[in-house]
């Protein structure tokens, strides 16, 4: 009997080919996730939201040497579509999808659950939870040989959290369609995952009222005494790709400094 032999930690993940979806700027939790997965030798396809915000990604795009560079709203009829038609185009094949948006209109975030109207419900479900589904299922046909998808949740999915509001609802029903997607792909070799980090200071979160107190909270509370990175994201669930992890799926896994054991 020997000991197994690994692969050198670098090139882990060399000649596979990910998505990421959700880079804004440089704070930006998909940033953190798509260093770590580059660094372990992956070839990434990266997404911008708009002009606008291509001007932000574009240089970190570079940064990756990454060979495709797509604009991708969600919420633009068909350009979710043409996403996965240029991969299949120029890989034939996708390895891990990593999915980290979300959105909810102002004023259906800031407000109480039970107000929320029809419209902001819809938007808020739209991108936050049914464009994960609506990528699993283009990028299934592409991951023949099994992957991994990944999407990005928060504690205030399980628990009430102060002024997360509507949001909570939509990071429950995202972690159920993980559940779910998982039970229906994991045949296939494809596994799923919900990534429930602890507070960070992104883009995202500075729509939410009171967020540093909420950061401060998880600091003086966690176990840990610390407040986690992008970074500390990036590599958890980079691990989760490789093929060490191939039996993992359906999982909630929460990298918060231990936080959400705490009462």
């Amino acid at each position: 009997m020997s000991i197994p032999e690994f692969p050198e930690t670098k090139v882990a993940l060399k000649g596979r080919k990910g998505l990421i979806v959700g880079i804004a700027n440089d704070q930006s939790i998909a940033w953190g996730c798509a260093k770590a997965f580059r660094a372990l030798g992956a070839d990434l396809a990266v997404t911008y939201l708009n002009d606008k915000a291509k001007k932000h990604v574009q240089p970190l795009a570079e940064m990756l040497e990454a060979p495709l560079f797509m604009p991708l709203d969600v919420m633009v009829d068909g350009q979710m579509e043409q996403t996965f038609e240029t991969i299949a185009k120029e890989w034939g094949r996708l390895d891990f999808l990593l999915h980290s948006i979300a959105f909810s209109p102002k004023e259906a975030l800031h407000g109480r659950v039970v107000d929320v109207d029809r419209e902001g419900f819809q938007k808020t479900m739209d991108v936050s939870c049914w464009s994960f589904m609506r990528m699993a299922h283009l990028a299934e046909p592409l991951m023949k040989d099994g992957g991994t998808m990944f999407t990005m949740s928060y504690y205030g999915s399980q628990r009430v959290v102060k002024n997360y509001n509507i949001m909570g609802v939509a990071k429950a029903a995202l972690e159920a369609a993980v559940r779910y997607i998982a039970a229906e792909l994991g045949p296939k070799g494809i596994r799923v995952h919900a990534i429930s980090p602890g507070p960070l200071a992104t883009r995202a979160a500075s729509g939410i009222p009171e967020f540093d107190e909420l950061m401060d909270k998880a600091q003086e509370h966690a176990p840990s005494r610390r407040l986690v990175s992008i970074d500390d994201v990036g590599n958890a669930t980079a691990f989760l790709a490789l093929d060490g992890a191939k039996l993992i799926t359906g999982e909630v896994l929460y990298i918060d400094g231990g936080y959400h054991i705490i009462d």
